[in-house]
């Protein structure tokens, strides 16, 4: 098999890197050896300002959705495993199998950590991988407690042999070799999230590589690297695949990573895990951005990203804003796909950004703000070149702070102000919004140093 009946419908390979950072990928300057996103990179478009969330699970759910995951409750905007889609919730995955497409994900779920709240019951016919977050590599275990058994095929769980990044794409080769009708193929790796092991061949690509001065730090980034670039290599063995089966050019390609990068885990979170779990205390990157995972600066929200489709998508680069839940407004209208009902998306349609790599007047997007809510105590609202971000403080305080001239250095906290109450979602942030009328302090690149209010100019 290998060929579409319907060829009018493209195909679509979604990749999802797990707290890869945007200093992480050799096209931006990284010193992890990443030729297949680089050459993916440099033959489609890069997407230069485009948004997650700082963490795992309100990610997945505006990717799914085309909603901001504020809409689905305080939970689903912190990785979650309690279900974060309502029964009857309309998927991008759910739309196109509706509209003639087979759906599969192979990789993380994490909306949803029991079978009855799994892909399968939202949209994916096909679904392999952790119900949970991200596993260990090798014994494919969630963090200890009673999720920690994950690893499942469409709801039941199995338990099978191997690193995590080789079953994922072995798996997703097969079904992508076996199709007869145009596929949508979601791969969210759990690599590079912790625990951080690779293949001993990977391992050895990196033995002559030095990065760190300090023994424990150079060992725990040459691994991070090595898990890196094997998951770089599982990415082109799907490239390769679709040049085999002559779907390269009916099919388009998108990778992103789910949030930022995280610098280092101390020994205490990788025990949280079943198995030996060394630390880790030197990571990824997000320079030259400010911040990481779980943080609302650049660093935890701004991830490197890119499209390719062969013949359809121009080579190049593009500055214009975009989020991560303009993919199912986008991808619905590339295939056709009318949801059911009003699907109320946040997101917007971005093709006429991604077929035109040139920025002119008539592929803009309208102006738009985007939100983001991380645990419910912090906030964030971008606005043409402003972004304001506000964390409450318990009791309600807010602390102002003036941004410096320079990544790491501020002026003195401004005035300290009370609220009554919290904000909820993005109500907080429309309020925000309404009042940008005020001239905001001056500030330089986007990003921020210490939690409290701070209004940048990007």
């Amino acid at each position: 098999m290998g060929s579409n009946m319907d060829s009018a419908k493209p195909n679509i390979l979604f990749l999802v890197a797990d707290d890869l950072g945007w200093g992480d990928v050799g096209w931006h300057g990284s010193a992890i050896r990443t030729p297949n996103l680089d050459r993916l990179a440099a033959t489609g478009l890069e997407l230069d300002q485009h948004y997650v969330c700082p963490v795992c699970t309100p990610t997945r759910a505006s990717l799914l959705t085309g909603r901001f995951a504020g809409r689905f409750g305080p939970h689903a905007t912190q990785p979650s495993n309690a279900p974060v889609f309502p029964d009857g919730t309309i998927t991008l995955a759910g739309a196109l199998r509706d509209n003639g497409y087979d759906t599969a994900l192979f990789g993380k779920w994490h909306l949803g950590s029991r079978p009855e709240h799994g892909p399968n019951q939202f949209g994916f016919t096909t679904a392999y991988g952790s119900l949970a977050g991200g596993v260990d590599p090798y014994n494919h275990r969630y963090k200890k407690g009673k999720y920690s058994v994950t690893w499942h095929r469409n709801g039941d769980f199995v338990e099978d042999h191997g690193h995590i990044t080789d079953l994922i794409t072995n798996e997703a080769i097969r079904w992508i070799e076996t199709r007869s009708s145009p596929w949508f193929c979601y791969v969210p790796f759990t690599a590079v999230h912790f625990p951080v092991k690779a293949p001993q061949d990977w391992l050895d690509r990196y033995a002559a590589d030095h990065f760190d001065d300090d023994p424990e730090r150079d060992r725990s980034y040459r691994t991070y690297a090595a898990y890196a670039s094997h998951m770089d290599a599982a990415i082109g063995r799907l490239v390769e695949t679709l040049e085999r089966l002559c779907l390269r050019e009916n099919t388009l390609i998108v990778f992103t990573s789910d949030n930022g990068a995280t610098p280092g885990v101390p020994a205490t979170s990788t025990a949280r895990y079943p198995g030996h779990q060394p630390p880790s205390p030197r990571l990824g990157s997000n320079l030259p951005w400010r911040g990481q995972k779980a943080q609302l600066y650049e660093g935890g929200i701004r991830t490197p990203t890119l499209a390719n489709w062969a013949g359809r998508i121009t080579r190049g680069k593009t500055s214009q804003t975009v989020s991560v839940a303009d993919w199912m407004p986008t991808l619905c209208h590339l295939t056709g796909s009318v949801p059911e009902k009003n699907p109320r998306w946040d997101g917007v349609n971005i093709w006429s950004v991604l077929e035109s790599c040139i920025d002119f007047p008539d592929t803009m997007i309208p102006d738009r703000p985007l939100y983001w809510n991380l645990r419910g105590n912090q906030f964030a609202v971008r606005d043409g070149r402003w972004k304001l971000i506000i964390r409450e403080n318990p009791g309600g305080i807010h602390r102002t702070l003036r941004p410096g001239k320079r990544s790491g250095r501020e002026h003195e906290p401004g005035r300290i102000r009370a609220r009554d109450g919290g904000p909820t979602a993005e109500n907080h942030a429309q309020t925000t919004a309404e009042r940008r009328g005020q001239r905001p302090p001056r500030g330089d690149r986007a990003g921020g140093g210490q939690p409290g209010n701070r209004t940048l100019r990007l």
